[in-house]
This record gives structure tokens, C-alpha cells and sequence, in this order.
């Protein structure tokens, strides 16, 4: 009998762990976008709201579900496929001829890494480009005459003044909350469409229910002359109110890494905390890590026959620890807010502490 060729059961075992996984992936993300349809039916009838604006913000954030999902679902793809393998017993042929099983579960995670890679790419481009367009959906269908867009920024619309801002966010200090904008400008136009003022303000904030301007260059166009006045801070008089603004502005697990880079640079140049970005950054480069890692957590109880029963319980457990490692993850991850540790370090910790635990496990049933 001759030894299967090694290069051939890598392809085998990546293609059954693979069609598993795809299977897996789209019944959760199909229940996934069923949940978030129906949230979004009960904000039907707000403003322009309809049922067709709800499902087109849902399928515009297919791609960062798809994303957010794929670690779980890698788990559980590997555990069936191979979990189907031992039940025909081909498992127990490839050990017979002398294939660790360790081996095997290094060839079953190529299609895994494969689609790891392909979602950090997706995290780059169609999903942040995705939910930029769902909350354009979302904020021209709610806000009536005042219609919000992301493009080259952040942009905002309220009769014959327009607003573009270079990005904003969410903060926080001393249990008060607001949104700040910064590379404002303001566009004023008159009912013939010529431009009528324009101000330039280094940040907005809306505090107290109104906005204020910061470092504001105003100027002013005449006929034949442009007048140019400067202020340290300017109030805003605006109906544009703060959550239509907020929910405009992504969140930092939202953005592209290069964006995320620019929040972060610009927090740290002006003093202010940036530790949600880093958060935010570093948990896009540990994300192949956490999908090797709990396919490999999930291996030892992907072997055995199904013939002896229990397989429904390896199935289970394999999903209890998979569950309870991302929640152990975003927990140090929290920590590290609190004592303010290097978000690098919570990142690598869990994974680290559950490749100890999969090499035991390994090591004992081998």
C-alpha cells in the first residue's frame, strides 16, 4: 500500500474543513442579518425611514458581520469537517500511516488561514466602505432636510449651509460625553448657488446643546471684496443636532487601519487619550492569530470516532471555549483600559495561554 502524497491531503483536509466552515458561515450570518432586520423594523416610519431603507443598510454591513463573525465560525467549520473525516474513518487511516495529529490539524487550517487573510483585506476595504454607506442610508432617510454623507470626510447638509469635517469622535472625561469634529468648514451659499462665506475652525464640540467653533477663520465674499475675520472660538447657531452628527461618525473597530493610524497620531500630537484607536488597531493585526489559535484549540476534540458517541459533546465544548476565549480577550483588553497597559500585550496573552493549553492537549493524546 503506498503512502498518500502529503501535498494531496492538505488540499483534502483544507477542502472538507473548508466547505464546513462555508456552511457554518452562512447560517450564522444569515441569522445575524435576520436580527438586525428585524431591529431595524421597529425604526421604520421614523422621519423617511422605510422597509427598503432598513434591508439596504442591512446588506450594507454584510461585509463587517462576515468579519466579526469569522473567528467564531472558523471554530466550529473546523470541528465539523474533520468531525465528519473521523466519522469515515479517514482520520484513523491517515494516523494508520503514520501522520501525527498535529500534522493534520496544521493541513486543516489552510483554508482557515486562507479566508483569514481574506477577511483582513475586507476589513480595509468593503467593510468600512460598507458602513459608511449604511449611515448614509440610515442619516438621509431620518434626517429630512438635513442629509449626512462620508465621502472625503465626514459631510452635512442643512438648508444652503453645508458642513464638511476631516473626521470626528466620540469622547469622554469625567463622565461627560461629546462629539468633536476636527477640520471643520462651513460653506454658506446663497439661493443662486454662489458662495457666500466660508469659515475654516480647527475643531467643533457640542456641549451644552449647542456647537462651538475653535480657532475660526472666517471669510466673507462681496461683489468685489472678500472680508476676513478670525475668532478663538465662535458658538454655532444650528438645528444639526448632536446625535444626527454621532451617528455618523464610525467607531473606531469601523475604520481602516490607515484611518484608525491617523486618529491615533492625531490624539497623541494634541495630548488626548487614544487608547479606544489603539484598541481598535492592534485587534486587526492579532485577528489571523485568534482564528489559528481556536482552530487549533478546536482539533483535540475534532478527533475519534463518532461510532463511540460523544461527538455532540466535543462539539459543544470546543464551542464553549471558543466563546469563552473572546470574552476572556476583550476582558484583559478592557483591563489594559483600566491599569493602562500596552494593548499589544492583551492581545497576546489569551492566545498565548490557549496555545499552552492545545500543545498539552496534543501532547496527551498523542
Amino acid at each position: 500500500m503506498s503512502r498518500p502524497l502529503p501535498g494531496r491531503i492538505d488540499v483534502y483536509l483544507a477542502r472538507a474543513v473548508l466547505v464546513a466552515t462555508l456552511a457554518t458561515w452562512a447560517v450564522l450570518l444569515g441569522f445575524d442579518l435576520l436580527n438586525a432586520m428585524v431591529r431595524e423594523l421597529d425604526e421604520v416610519g421614523e422621519g423617511g425611514y422605510t422597509l427598503s431603507h432598513a434591508l439596504l443598510y442591512t446588506l450594507y454591513t454584510l461585509p463587517r458581520r462576515a468579519y466579526e463573525l469569522f473567528p467564531t465560525t472558523a471554530l466550529i467549520g473546523t470541528v465539523l469537517g474533520l468531525g465528519g473525516l473521523a466519522a469515515r474513518s479517514e482520520l484513523t487511516a491517515l494516523r494508520a500511516v503514520g501522520i501525527s495529529r498535529l500534522r493534520i490539524g496544521l493541513g486543516a487550517l489552510g483554508s482557515s488561514g486562507l479566508l483569514a487573510i481574506l477577511m483582513m483585506l475586507n476589513a480595509e476595504t468593503a467593510a468600512p466602505a460598507g458602513e459608511q454607506q449604511a449611515q448614509v442610508v440610515v442619516n438621509s432617510a431620518k434626517t429630512g432636510d438635513v442629509s449626512m454623507a462620508r465621502v472625503s470626510g465626514l459631510w452635512a447638509r442643512e438648508g444652503n449651509l453645508f458642513l464638511n469635517a476631516r473626521d470626528g469622535q466620540r469622547r469622554e472625561e469625567q463622565g461627560e460625553t461629546w462629539t468633536e469634529l476636527q477640520g471643520v468648514r462651513l460653506y454658506e451659499f446663497d439661493e443662486d448657488g454662489r458662495l457666500l462665506a466660508l469659515a475654516q475652525a480647527q475643531s467643533a464640540e457640542h456641549r451644552g446643546g449647542q456647537w462651538l467653533l475653535k480657532d475660526v477663520r472666517r471669510s466673507r465674499f462681496g461683489p468685489r471684496s472678500v472680508e476676513v475675520e478670525e475668532h478663538e472660538t465662535e458658538a454655532w447657531a444650528t438645528t444639526l443636532g448632536d446625535e444626527v452628527v454621532s451617528s455618523a461618525i464610525k467607531r473606531p473597530r469601523y475604520l481602516s487601519s490607515a484611518e484608525l493610524q491617523r486618529n491615533i497620531s492625531y490624539l497623541e500630537r494634541n495630548g488626548l487619550d487614544a487608547k479606544a484607536f489603539e484598541n481598535a488597531y492592534w485587534a486587526r493585526w492579532f485577528y489571523p492569530l485568534n482564528v489559528v489559535v481556536l482552530c487549533l484549540a478546536a482539533l483535540p476534540f475534532a478527533f475519534g470516532s463518532l461510532r463511540s458517541g460523544g461527538f455532540g459533546k466535543r462539539l459543544f465544548v470546543a464551542i464553549v471555549i471558543g466563546i469563552g476565549y473572546l470574552l476572556a480577550q476583550r476582558l484583559v483588553v478592557s483591563l489594559s483600559d483600566v491599569y493602562r497597559f500596552d494593548a499589544r500585550l492583551a492581545y497576546l496573552l489569551p492566545p498565548v495561554a490557549l496555545m499552552i493549553v492545545c500543545w498539552g492537549l496534543f501532547g496527551r493524546r498523542e
